[in-house]
């Protein structure tokens, strides 16, 4: 319980530091997203209606104390304020439009490279010198090597373009309203099916690798040994003691990973024009969408820490030396 305690106000005490730099970073520059939005479109206003629109995006009078108090308030709340970009939606408005692409595409794509990549990686390290532990590992590192948009690119034009067998972009076909679960359900998966599958060739390597280089060294100590020499089954042995000990690097890497699905795989729904955080990400970047940006970092950071110290319960439960 002491474990769970420390690690918990570590993380309190991240999220805190995160809130705290995303209120003052953008109160450091020059000028404020009011005078941002007001030049963007060329138009003028006068004092009075300026400072509403300071207020709206979180400006309020006062010290820099009662203006962080009241942005503290604000984001327990989850009222991140206003876009300018997509004005006048609010930030947690727009950020849901594509949290749950995201979450689709990224989660499935990282819960399917994590699984097959993990059990590739215990069968080819017990299976050493053998077909799948010769030939897999070159192959997945070779995919691996090259970036995410240059694979989502080849699967594109392979499987959308030439075959024709999957959508080209987007993530579902807008001509589909009221049509029934099923219909709608096929259809999303088909539009997911070309990013998911750049996103797994591109990571599958690094996790099977990963989990090979772990089983290894478990395999090589006393415990495994002792094991076999009882007369313990081979598959019991793989899985009950060599895999369960060897998967708590990948289990503590799987907790970054996680965090950063919330961001979205960039340069892959750009790619695809997948209505995900990633693609949102760029458009604010372009927009200069300041209150958007400190929303996505936000939730970005918020994921990462949630992640992580979820991973570290699930850590301590499977390892009992991590519980001192």
């Amino acid at each position: 319980m002491n474990a769970v305690l420390r690690r918990l106000g570590f993380y309190l005490v991240s999220a805190w530091a995160s809130v705290t730099l995303n209120f003052a970073i953008p109160r450091l520059m020059p000028g404020d997203p009011a005078a941002a939005l007001v030049a963007r479109f060329n138009g003028e206003m006068s004092p009075e209606a300026l400072r509403g629109l300071r207020r709206a995006f979180g400006f309020v009078p006062g010290s820099t104390l009662t203006q962080y108090a009241s942005y503290v308030k604000h984001v327990a709340r989850g009222d991140l304020g206003l876009s300018i970009a997509y004005f006048p939606a609010r930030v947690s408005d727009v950020i849901g439009t594509g949290l749950g692409w995201s979450l689709g595409l990224g989660g499935c794509a990282l819960l399917i490279s994590f699984t097959l990549g993990t059990v590739l990686g215990v069968v080819a390290a017990w299976r050493r010198g053998g077909r799948l532990d010769s030939l897999l590992p070159p192959v997945l590192s070779f995919l691996g090597a090259f970036p995410y948009f240059w694979l989502a690119m080849l699967v594109l034009y392979l499987f959308g373009f030439t075959l024709r067998w999957f959508p080209l972009q987007h993530a579902r076909t807008p001509d589909l309203e009221g049509s029934s679960a099923l219909t709608l359900v096929v259809d999303v998966v088909r539009h997911a099916a070309l990013p998911a599958t750049a996103v797994v060739l591109a990571t599958l390597g690094g996790w099977m690798l990963s989990m090979r280089g772990s089983m290894l060294a478990v395999l090589g100590t006393h415990a495994i040994k002792l094991a076999t020499a009882k007369g313990l089954r081979p598959r019991r042995i793989m899985w009950a003691y060599a895999a369960r000990n060897a998967l708590l690097p990948s289990v503590t890497s799987l907790g970054m990973a996680l965090g950063f699905v919330v961001s979205g795989s960039l340069l892959t729904e750009i790619v695809f024009s997948y209505p995900g955080l990633g693609y949102l990400l760029v458009q604010a970047v372009r927009n200069q969408d300041y209150p958007l940006l400190q929303g996505l970092f936000l939730m970005i950071t918020f994921s990462v820490l949630a992640a992580n110290f979820l991973v570290d319960l699930l850590v301590i439960w499977l390892d009992p030396r991590a519980r001192a």
